[in-house]
């Protein structure tokens, strides 16, 4: 496997970030944030990607920010953190942005800005060793990466408040109590796990999941009858697709559809 900090893998439609530092428990640093921006970016321009997977190798997901790094920084750590944190943020924001569905496969340590790449997903298949932890405050920070926002919407704002403050480590089962991830299973599963979800996801109708994914993500921000005219024009433009007509032929024709290739 190549030493890069960071690893873009394509299998057919599907394609795969992942996190390449296991011996510092895939901690970001600047390298390592170039290079997840870039892999994201990768993602959504190029063809044929129909689902992808977020990953990190090793022992453990992604253990936050390299703290080490901080320590060494001194007297500049404010401007590398300013760095580091910007280019967080648009790789979360083009995560969110694209026009397909991701898959987070999580194990071991998820904390700090783990969580927050995490929560960027929008399934999240978990090894029954993960260990999810707020990070921030045990060095006297705040969140980044978007976890102040993706947070409260994932589990409530008095519960969110109570993870970051307290930072009590969550384990898989708490976690998949909180709806902080979709599904737990055993550790030698996890490969097999996200690659069955994730061929499900890039056999759907990509389209529709889109636009989906958009719905959800934007509906906070919109009031009910705002969010009932994207609704429908939304439904109507995906009712002149490839996609719909053989979705509704499948139903009429009582088989399964096939979205693939389309």
């Amino acid at each position: 496997m190549s030493d890069a900090p960071v690893l873009f893998e394509r299998d057919g439609a599907v394609a795969t970030i992942r996190l390449n530092r296991p011996d510092r428990l895939n901690a970001i640093d600047a390298g390592a944030a170039h290079q997840l921006l870039e892999a994201c970016r990768r993602a959504d321009r190029e063809d044929g990607i129909r689902c992808l997977v977020l990953a990190g190798e090793g022992r453990a997901f992604l253990a936050g920010g390299d703290v080490t790094g901080f320590h060494e920084a001194g007297d500049g750590v404010q401007d590398l953190v300013h760095g580091l944190i910007g280019l967080l943020e648009e790789s979360v924001q083009t995560l969110d942005g694209l026009r397909m569905p991701i898959v987070a496969r999580v194990q071991g340590a998820v904390a700090g800005a783990g969580m927050s790449l995490m929560l960027a997903a929008d399934v999240v298949v978990a090894a029954d060793d993960t260990r999810l932890a707020f990070a921030y405050t045990a060095i006297g920070t705040t969140p980044d990466g978007g976890l102040s926002w993706s947070l409260p919407r994932a589990v409530g704002l008095r519960r969110a408040t109570e993870i970051a403050l307290l930072g009590e480590p969550i384990d898989a089962q708490e976690a998949l109590r909180l709806g902080l991830v979709t599904k737990v299973v055993p550790r030698d599963e996890l490969d097999a796990e996200t690659a069955k979800v994730a061929g499900r996801l890039a056999a759907g109708p990509t389209q529709a999941f889109a636009r989906t994914r958009e719905l959800l993500r934007g509906s906070w921000r919109h009031t009910l009858p705002e969010q009932l005219a994207l609704e429908r024009e939304s439904f109507v433009a995906c009712a002149g697709t490839v996609d719909f007509r053989e979705g509704v032929a499948a139903f009429v024709e009582r088989r399964r559809a096939d979205f693939r290739g389309r």
